[in-house]
C-alpha cells in the first residue's frame, strides 16, 4: 500500500492533515511489500506493532515525533516542499552523499568495529573524489556565517 511504498523511501513529506497507517488490517490482508519489516526498522518496534496491530490512522504531527515523516507541511504544500528537499539535496557533492547514505543503510547488518571501518573505507574514496576540493572551498571562506548555496 501507500504506507510500503513510503517507507522506500529515505525521506518522508507530510502534509498536515494527511494520515497514515496500516489501513490493510480492516480487511485482513497481510504486510506483503516490506512493512512488517521496513515499519520497526523505522520507526522502532513498539510504535510499528501499534500501526500493524491496530490498523488505526496516523496523523502528520505523530508520524513525525515517531519518526516516519521527515517534514510536515501546510495542506497543499507537500510535493513543492518535496521537490524543494530533493534540489536542496542534489546540489551537494553526490559522491561524498551516496557514499554516506549507503553506509547509513549497510551498517545494519554489520558489527559495530565493521561498520567502522566500512564507513572509513568508503569515506576515504569521497575524500580523494571529493573533500579535498571541499575542505578548499571552505578555507577560502565558503560556508562560513551559514551560507553555502552556489559557493
Amino acid at each position: 500500500g501507500g504506507l510500503e511504498i513510503a517507507l522506500l523511501c529515505d525521506l518522508r513529506v507530510m502534509e498536515e492533515d494527511a494520515t497514515v497507517g496500516v489501513f490493510c488490517r480492516r480487511w485482513g490482508v497481510p504486510l506483503i511489500d516490506g512493512g512488517t519489516v521496513r515499519l520497526p526498522r523505522l520507526v522502532g518496534m513498539s510504535h510499528a506493532l501499534d500501526m500493524i496491530l491496530t490498523g488505526r490512522p496516523v496523523g502528520a504531527a505523530e508520524a513525525q515525533r515517531m519518526g516516519l515523516a521527515n517534514r510536515v507541511t501546510p495542506t497543499g504544500t507537500a510535493r513543492q516542499t518535496a521537490e524543494a528537499l530533493a534540489h536542496e539535496i542534489a546540489a551537494f557533492p553526490q559522491l561524498c552523499m551516496n557514499v554516506d547514505r549507503e553506509s547509513a543503510y549497510r551498517q545494519w547488518n554489520m558489527t559495530l568495529e565493521d561498520a567502522m571501518q566500512a564507513e572509513f573505507k568508503a569515506g576515504m574514496k569521497a575524500v580523494e573524489a571529493e573533500g579535498v576540493q571541499g575542505a578548499a572551498r571552505f578555507a577560502a571562506g565558503a560556508g562560513r556565517g551559514g551560507a553555502f548555496g552556489g559557493e
